[in-house]
C-alpha cells in the first residue's frame, strides 16, 4: 500500500495584474500571526512590478516556484514541486487572466482561504470587459480587497456588484491611509424614514444586498415590492420566499434573490405567480443562516402582473 498523503493548506490570492496580490501575500508573510516553523511554498503564476524581497523569504523560510504557462498549473507539477520542497503550507499567487474554475490541484491539497484583491481605480474597466472571469474570481473568495480606492465616489456600486456574485464574502475598501469604514446609507435610491419603503426594481436588488450587511437599518421598517412565488418542498408551513431572479454577472448567470416570509395563506400561492408583497422586516434565527437574519412578516401579499422586466440586473 502506497504511504498515506498529508493534506496541505492552501491559500489562494487572485486577482488582474498589478491590483496588489504580491504586497498583499508579503504583508501577511511578515506577521506574526502568519508564522510557522516549516516551509512555506509560494507558486507565483503571474509577475508584477512588485518582487519578493529575498530577505522576507529567507526570514520566513519561503520559497518561490514560477508558473508562467497556464498548461503548466497542473496536479502532476504541482506535486511534483511540492515533492521537491517539502512545505508546511501552500500560497498561491494566481494569474488574473487564467480562468479560475479551471484551476485543479493535487486531490489532497485543501484550500482553507480565498482572497482575491482589486485595484479600485481600474475596478470599472475591468467589471465592464472581463466580467466573467472577475466573478470566478470572487464566487468563492471569503474576502474581497479593493485597494487604491482614494478619490473613489462608487464605492457603494463596488460592493453590490460584488455581492451580486458572492453574498457571504466580506469587501473591504483601502486606501492610502488603510481600511475605509464606508457608510453609503445616503446613497440608497430609497426613503428608509418612508411609512412604507417602495421597492422598484433597482431598488429590490439593493435592498435585498443592503439587508444582508446592515439589517440594523430595516429592523421593524415595512418594504414593498413586486416578487415572484417560491415555495421550497422543506420549508415550514406558512412561509413562503418572494423574490425576484436576478443576472449577477452575464447572462448564463443567475439567481433567485429572496427572503423567507411568514404568512398565514402561505400554502394558497402558486409557485412562480406574482404577487405585490407588503411586509415588515423582523431579525429571527433560520436555520439557512445557521443564526439570525432577515425574516419577512407578510402584512398583505395580493396577485399582480408580472412586471416589464422579470430579471433584474446589477450591471
Amino acid at each position: 500500500m502506497g504511504k498515506a498523503r498529508t493534506m496541505k493548506p492552501v491559500y489562494v490570492i487572485n486577482g488582474f495584474l498589478e491590483s496588489g496580490k504580491t504586497e498583499f501575500i508579503t504583508y501577511t508573510l511578515a506577521q506574526p500571526y502568519f508564522q510557522i516553523r516549516g516551509v512555506t511554498l509560494i507558486l507565483l503564476c503571474e509577475e508584477g512590478e512588485v518582487e519578493y524581497e529575498p530577505a522576507l523569504l529567507a526570514q520566513t523560510r519561503s520559497v518561490v516556484e514560477r508558473i508562467e504557462r497556464e498548461e503548466d498549473f497542473n496536479p502532476a507539477h504541482l506535486t511534483e514541486l511540492e515533492k521537491k520542497h517539502k512545505p508546511e503550507r501552500i500560497i498561491i499567487e494566481y494569474n488574473g487572466m487564467w480562468n479560475y474554475k479551471n484551476m485543479k490541484l493535487p486531490w489532497y491539497w485543501k484550500i482553507e482561504q480565498q482572497i482575491t484583491t482589486i485595484d479600485g481605480s481600474t475596478f470599472p474597466m475591468y467589471y465592464t470587459n472581463m466580467r466573467s472571469l472577475l466573478a470566478e474570481m470572487v464566487r468563492k473568495s471569503e474576502m474581497i480587497i479593493f485597494n487604491r480606492c482614494d478619490g473613489v465616489k462608487e464605492l457603494n456600486v463596488y460592493k453590490r456588484n460584488i455581492k451580486a456574485v458572492n453574498q457571504g464574502a466580506d469587501v473591504i475598501f483601502e486606501d492610502a491611509n488603510g481600511e475605509i469604514n464606508e457608510i453609503f446609507e445616503e446613497d440608497l435610491p430609497y426613503d428608509l424614514k418612508a411609512d412604507v419603503i417602495r421597492l422598484d426594481d433597482n431598488g429590490y436588488g439593493i435592498w435585498y444586498l443592503d439587508c444582508l450587511d446592515h439589517l440594523e437599518r430595516y429592523e421593524g421598517k415595512t418594504v414593498s415590492f413586486i416578487a415572484m412565488v417560491l415555495r421550497p418542498e422543506d420549508f415550514p408551513k406558512g412561509y413562503f420566499v418572494p423574490g425576484r431572479m436576478a443576472m449577477t454577472c452575464c447572462a448564463e448567470d443567475m439567481a433567485f434573490l429572496g427572503y423567507a416570509c411568514q404568512y398565514g395563506q402561505a400554502e394558497s400561492l402558486k409557485p412562480k405567480e406574482w404577487v405585490q408583497v407588503t411586509a415588515r422586516v423582523c431579525r429571527e434565527y433560520w436555520k439557512d443562516y445557521q443564526g439570525e437574519g432577515p425574516i419577512l412578516h407578510a402584512l398583505k401579499v395580493e396577485k399582480t402582473r408580472a412586471p416589464k422586466e422579470a430579471v433584474i440586473s446589477f450591471s
